[in-house]
């Protein structure tokens, strides 16, 4: 039963995965910007449910199709056609195989992690939008607040739906406790330093909170300090690479994510 349960949860990773670059892309923009509405070669994104689902590939790019009568999409297509097609050929945004096979992964740890027990619907809903998040921190260094919130009232709120079922290992008070905890300790830390750490983090940080907190205390102090090690590798990383300095910001969102996959998947285990 758990080795069917993991193949499931490892195509249902992959197919979720797949729709995940072009909200990505769309998502992937300033915060002063608003979502992205073109293909980068100036054509509208087109799709169910106003675009945002859909392969990332554009029909008009792949037919030669040029925009006309629109002054702004003229100059999108000029400036960045060409970069497009160097850069993803007749495709945009991230890597589509790339984006799948990580969360097909992801969804096979958990599974094989949690088992049959019920949380784990709720690891295998809410990690393509972990993915999702991560992708789009490390493109613009942003967390999307329609992400990001939503993200912790539907961890919440399912992990509360779970405690009406049986054979559930967690508890939901110390999930509610967990998220507060965690987003405030986070609250605390842009406080003290606003400049290396965003206040999406500290949004990000209530979701994670209550998926480690699900499995206890223990759990929740794993997780953050597995996000914290691993961002901390990172910038090291990068900084003996010299491809930074000590000061400069790198994206913790992904990090934080991590570090609470990390956590999830021990806590799922010792349970």
């Amino acid at each position: 039963m758990t080795g069917l349960l993991i193949a499931v949860a490892a195509l249902w990773g992959a197919a979720a995965g797949v729709l995940v670059p072009r909200a990505a892309y769309r998502f992937s923009v300033p915060s002063e910007e608003p979502w992205r509405e073109r293909c980068p070669g100036g054509h509208p994104i087109r799709g169910p449910i106003r675009g945002w689902i859909g392969w990332t590939r554009c029909g008009e790019c792949a037919g030669g199709v040029v925009v006309e009568g629109d002054a702004e999409a003229a100059v999108a297509h000029e400036a960045e056609t060409a970069v497009s097609q160097k850069t993803y050929g007749k495709t945009y945004g991230p890597s589509t195989p790339l984006v799948a096979l990580t969360t097909a992964l992801l969804c096979a740890a958990l599974a094989a992690a949690t088992g049959t027990r019920p949380e784990i619907a709720v690891w295998l809903l809410l990690a393509p939008v972990g993915v999702l998040l991560a992708v789009v921190d490390f493109r613009v260094q942003r967390l999307p607040d329609v992400l990001t919130l939503p993200l912790a009232a539907a961890a919440l709120a399912l992990l509360g739906l779970l405690t009406l079922v049986p054979e559930h290992t967690g508890h939901w008070p110390s999930a509610a406790l967990g998220a507060l905890a965690l987003g405030g300790g986070y609250f605390v830390l842009f406080l003290i330093n606003p400049g290396g750490m965003g206040f999406g983090d500290v949004k990000l940080a209530l979701g994670m909170g209550a998926v480690l907190g699900w499995y206890g205390w223990s759990t929740v102090m794993l997780g953050t300090l597995a996000g914290f090690l691993l961002g901390a590798l990172y910038g090291g990383a990068l900084v003996v690479a010299r491809r930074a300095g000590r000061k400069t910001a790198i994206p913790f969102g992904p990090f934080l994510i991590a570090g609470a996959f990390v956590g999830v998947l021990i806590g799922a285990y010792a349970a």
